[in-house]
């Protein structure tokens, strides 16, 4: 079993503390999420809620048509205006570990996130790797790149 890992950067003309304000709310994912992918926060997290460590999120997404998923997952560290880790606890995924980390850059704010994830299934979940779940997954984060931009701007 490989583990696969996907790294992105961003830079935002914000400041840190829209960008932590943005990125700390639950409900915000839903908004940097292809809307194909029907995903919907359902256990009871308010959109003003704002995420801690040991937060559980509950969420239904479709990954792919007719394929419906409940995914679990928890956000295990949080340090304010600097980083977050979620945590798959239940999923589609063998294992995922998501790091969001800001920082304050000249002009704005740079985003990084590296995702650690593995696939279950064996030899068929890694062919369908390279089929198409890491392809999936990249255009996932590009549609978020695209999106903060329209919502934020671009450096």
């Amino acid at each position: 079993m490989s583990t696969h890992i996907i790294k992105t950067t961003q830079n935002l003309p914000i400041t840190l503390e829209e960008a932590w304000d943005f990125i700390s709310s639950p409900h915000n994912l839903k908004t940097i999420t292809p809307e194909h992918f029907g995903f919907d926060i359902i256990n009871g997290i308010r959109p003003e809620d704002k995420m801690y460590a040991g937060q559980i999120i509950i969420y239904k997404l479709q990954p792919l048509p007719g394929m419906k998923v409940k995914w679990v997952t928890e956000i295990s560290q949080v340090e304010q205006q600097r980083y977050f880790i979620d945590e798959q606890r239940s999923g589609p995924y063998k294992m995922w570990h998501h790091q969001h980390f800001l920082k304050t850059i000249p002009g704005g704010v740079q985003m990084d996130d590296i995702i650690h994830y593995e696939i279950p299934f064996g030899p068929i979940g890694e062919i369908a790797n390279l089929l198409f779940v890491k392809k999936k997954l990249e255009s996932v984060f590009e549609y978020r790149r695209v999106k903060l931009e329209t919502l934020f701007g671009k450096m």
